[in-house]
């Protein structure tokens, strides 16, 4: 049995590990809060513009939709959206593990495969794997400081650029969808080319819409504004998975920590006790001597 001063030194250190866990769990409860709003608000108008771009976009031919054409997938883009601190329980590694199936799918396939990470977890993983492509930024992980649509456009513009270049036949997102606090779906989503309606999961019907003012302008405008939409939601949905992740792994850790102290709080009562009782052996041993 571990002698007093070790258990009073385990009891302090789990003690101050509680208080830091318990902190950390009401952070990310602020945050998951104003987190899960945004992606509230934001997820009908995405979701219902993405069925109406993906409507338009399989009434377009492959001059037009430049963001929908269909070509032979020879080069794959995978942008992984992770967060940028750990303490998150499984949210990074379950995006991670999907990500390695890709690469291991597209192995099988023949194809050539870059990576463009999101957030400090992914690009520490993937910094020397030889995926990065080094004409491609390495600095995305300032987005989650103050996550807003401004910052978000412009990495949806350069994965369109490439993509319409030809630079990449197609380009996937990975990320967690949030449900609730305790729960996160990992997704995999094809960003480009768009999919139309008919073949995307769940599609059963495909609707006619009259574009106005024209065509030209809905291809022009909508279509790329639609997707900056899209790569906005997937990120306010892996900002918003995050802290409900981190606050669900704090608020375990918490509760691991109140049954630790409650195990050593009990230790330490026993080596108190067996050492009390050791003290007074040797103390009525020592008058039995004397009497003797």
């Amino acid at each position: 049995m571990a002698n007093l001063k070790e258990v009073r030194s385990r009891i302090a250190s789990v003690n101050s590990t509680k208080q830091i866990t318990a902190a950390m769990k009401m952070v990310s409860a602020a945050k998951l809060r104003r987190a899960q709003d945004a992606i509230v608000r934001m997820r009908p108008y995405a979701e219902k513009l993405q069925a109406i771009l993906a409507n338009v976009s399989a009434s377009l031919d492959s001059n037009e939709g430049k963001y929908s054409a269909q070509r032979p997938v020879k080069r794959v883009l995978l942008v992984p959206i992770v967060s940028n601190r750990g303490l998150a329980g499984a949210f990074n590694t379950q995006v991670f593990r999907l990500v390695r199936k890709a690469l291991a799918d597209a192995s099988t396939k023949g194809h050539e495969v870059n990576i463009l990470p999101i957030g400090k977890k992914a690009m520490d993983l993937y910094r020397r794997s030889g995926l990065l492509n080094e004409s491609l930024p390495t600095d995305l992980a300032k987005l989650f400081d103050g996550l807003n649509f401004d910052k978000a456009a412009p990495v949806a513009e350069l994965l369109m650029q490439q993509f319409a270049e030809g630079r990449y036949d197609r380009v996937v997102l990975f990320y967690n969808k949030f449900k609730n606090a305790a729960m996160q779906v990992t997704t995999e989503e094809q960003f480009l080319p768009v999919l139309p309606a008919e073949k995307k999961a769940g599609a059963t019907t495909k609707t006619d819409h009259i574009m106005e003012p024209d065509r030209a302008t809905i291809v022009q405008e909508i279509v790329p504004k639609s997707l900056k939409i899209q790569l906005y939601k997937a990120l306010l949905d892996s900002f918003a998975s995050e802290h409900g992740a981190r606050m669900t792994a704090m608020h375990k850790a918490t509760d691991n920590a109140d049954s630790l102290l409650k195990d050593l709080k009990l230790s330490y009562n026993k080596a108190r006790q067996a050492a009390i009782t050791g003290e007074i052996l040797e103390i009525v041993g020592g008058a039995e001597a004397l009497k003797g």
